[in-house]
């Protein structure tokens, strides 16, 4: 299989789903209330839940923490996810460029197979 017809296998959207703005009935006293439970629930470890407030809220470090947990647990999508919606682009560009050099070594790989 050729580069072009693996890339031609990728998603036309993408890989990732990238939520839009804070809502706009999210007002400030509810947006720290909510914040400060999504904290008690990722310290708990509820992180499910949590990840769900920090997206809602856009709450920077929550998703970086978010991130960095997916990233531990070997899920680096969903830690790129993470991080651009926190958004955190040094920890995002640095996560890019393993997964390049991961789909540069697949296709080198592929293409000493062909041979």
């Amino acid at each position: 299989m050729s580069a072009q017809d693996i890339l031609k296998k990728l998603p036309s959207g993408g890989f990732l789903k990238i939520q839009g703005e804070i809502p706009a009935s999210l007002d400030g006293e509810k947006r720290v209330a909510l914040i400060r439970k999504g904290n008690e629930l990722f310290n708990k470890g509820e992180f499910k839940l949590a990840e769900k407030i920090f997206v809602t809220t856009r709450y920077s470090d929550g998703l970086i923490r978010v991130g960095d947990r997916y990233r531990k647990e070997g899920q680096p999508l969903k830690a790129l996810q993470a991080y651009w919606l926190a958004p955190a682009p040094d920890k995002s560009a640095a996560l890019v460029e393993q997964i390049a050099q991961v789909m540069k070594q697949w296709l080198s790989e592929e293409n000493t197979k062909t041979r």
